[in-house]
Parts: structure tokens; sequence; C-alpha cells
């Protein structure tokens, strides 16, 4: 589904990426592990569009999105959940749900994915009125992830949803990215908690400084001795 092969990018004369090469298939939900600074976040950048690679490729679907803006690559079929969650405090629950729609113009489709969208959420249908400043940093994240879902996504890309959350709350967030896959969502999913996100992901790339230093299936890396001394405390 999405291939990323040889991929560097910079900010400015500043290098971010060195030879990145990352695949998602259809149906997986795969880890980008590392570090903060480690450059999974310019990762989901370089394929949303908003950094265009200085080298090598990405393909989703088998076409190049190399170029492509970020408004396009949402209508190909892919999404992301930034960092942060960056929902409009302002706007209502609605107000945010809608916007995730902006390059739909269906608008029964819209209304019925709205709907959709209170039934896998139901705290966002009880605060539907509610601006989404009010709403409590686990509401926050359901909503960036329901608004992300309303464009209908192939690939939902999630950037540390569990990012400056209660640890209660963080469980509650992974449990709920496990069912979106089991809905069959395919994700790829940034984070730092490593240990947690080992236990969810089919596979994960491991990142330090910019480049892939061990990649694999989620049960191998968790038994990987480097990445337990180093990312999930153990001797």
């Amino acid at each position: 589904m999405l291939v990323l092969e040889d991929v560097n990018a910079s900010y400015g004369s500043v290098v971010a990426l060195w030879g990145v090469s990352i695949r998602v298939e259809e149906g997986e939900m795969v880890g980008l592990i590392g570090a903060n600074g480690a450059g999974k976040t310019t990762v989901l950048s370089t394929i949303a569009g908003v950094l265009r690679p200085a080298r090598g490729t990405i393909t989703f679907g088998g076409e190049s999105i190399v170029g492509e803006s970020p408004e396009d690559i949402v209508r190909k079929g892919i999404a992301l959940v930034p960092e942060g969650r960056r929902i409009f405090p302002g706007l209502t629950v609605e107000e945010n749900l809608r916007l995730g729609a902006a390059t739909r113009s269906d608008r029964l489709g819209i209304q019925q994915g709205i709907d959709e969208m209170y039934q896998r959420f139901p705290i966002l249908g009880e605060r539907l009125h509610s601006s989404g400043g009010t709403l409590s940093g686990g509401e926050q994240q359901q909503l960036a992830i329901a608004r992300a879902l309303m464009c209908r996504p192939k690939l939902l890309m999630l950037d540390e949803p569990s990012l400056g959350l209660a640890p209660k709350l963080v469980g509650d967030v992974f449990d709920l990215v496990a069912e979106l896959q089991d809905t069959g969502v395919t994700i790829l999913l940034v984070e730092q908690n490593v240990a947690k996100t080992l236990q969810i992901v089919d596979r994960a790339y491991l990142m330090r400084t910019g480049r892939i230093v061990a990649e694999g299936p989620a049960y191998e890396l968790r038994e990987a001795v480097d990445i337990k001394s180093a990312y999930l405390g153990a001797e």
C-alpha cells in the first residue's frame, strides 16, 4: 500500500532523514518508534506532502505521491492525526468533524459519517455542541482521530497519540488504536512509548538520528537485547 524507498529529507541545510525505507501493507498496523528527535514526525510530514523529499521515492497504491499537495494526498486516502491533536478549540465537536470532511462533497455521506463517529466515540455524541477546547485530553484525542476518519482514509497515520495524557488514558488510547485496526483501518503509528507500541503493532521500524536502525515483527523487536535495554527497561 505505502512504500518509501531510500528517502532523504531536509529542513534547509539540515538533513533530517537519511535513506529511510518503509513499507505498510493493507490491513497492517506498523509502528515507527524511537526517542524524541529521531525523525519519526519528519517521516509522516514527508508522506503527507508537508515536506518534499530531497531523494528517494514514496508510492501509495502503486502511484508516486512525491510532489503532491497535502490536500491531494488526503484525497488519495492518507489522513494524519498530528502530534498534539491540533483540534480547533473554538469550534464545536461537530464543526471539527465537518472540517475533517473538507475534501468530500457528498453531504448525505458526510452526515452519515458524523453519525458513525458518534457511535464509535459515544462521548463525542454527548458533547457534540461543546467547543473542542472544553474537552479533556483523552476526549480531544478521540476527536482528532474521528476528524481524520471523516475523510474515509485508506491509511491512518497517528503521531504520538499518547503524548501528554494521564497514564490511565494512555492505555485507553492504545486500546482505541487496536480497535481501529480490527475494523479494517490500515495504520502507521508513531510513538515514543515503545513498550506499548510493540504490544499492538504487527511490525515496527526503530529510528535513531534520522535513520532506520532496526525493523521486523513486533515480537522479534520486543526480544532484541539492545531495544530491551534502551527502550523497555530491561537489563
